[in-house]
């Protein structure tokens, strides 16, 4: 039997997604318009360059942005094929390499970042301070809980301490 997700959490967890599907499109063709990578490239972009010396391992940066290794790879290869970063191989590991935010792809993000920032300022920047910072407060809740282990919780039905069987009697045999 599965979990019961009572309508106003439902409704909030479709609000989310629906929120941020409108936000992520509204910026998707704000960049094209104005002949600018995708934000895919921006949020790579931005992740290396907030890591420490701008540099991060191909694998940490999939985790942190929830996109396969093997997706990772190959906006890296773009990236790359860019000139907006590089790769430098990890000195204790032969397969793995770091990604490094080279002058271009800081370049990159200073021009994507006015046209990215004029979606946000127009779709959440009307929120009062007390409402972002209860949205913000919230939504890390939410971040919180989707990260921490998951919980054992009992199966419906299931008791917390288990009964002996019931001895039954034995069955008779019908005659032939």
């Amino acid at each position: 039997m599965a979990a019961r997700v009572l309508e106003p959490q439902l409704s909030a967890w479709r609000a989310l997604l629906g929120a941020h599907a409108a936000v992520i499109t509204r910026v998707e063709q704000a960049l094209a318009a104005a002949g600018l990578p995708p934000l895919a490239w921006y949020d790579v972009l931005w992740a290396v360059r907030e890591s420490p010396q701008r540099r991060a391992r191909l694998g940490e940066l999939a985790a942190r942005l929830t996109i396969s290794r093997g997706g990772m790879t190959k906006l890296v290869d773009r990236l790359e094929q860019g000139g907006l970063l590089r790769r430098e191989p990890t000195p204790n590991d032969r397969r793995g390499a770091y990604a490094v935010l080279t002058a271009a792809g800081e370049a990159t993000l200073k021009r994507m970042w006015p046209t990215y920032s004029a979606v946000l300022a127009e779709v959440v920047g009307p929120l009062r301070a007390a409402e972002a910072n209860t949205l913000r407060r919230l939504l890390r809740e939410i971040e919180a809980r989707a990260t921490a282990p998951p919980t054992q919780a009992p199966r419906p039905g299931a008791t917390a301490k288990r009964e002996a069987p019931r001895s039954r009697p034995p069955r008779r045999q019908a005659k032939a």
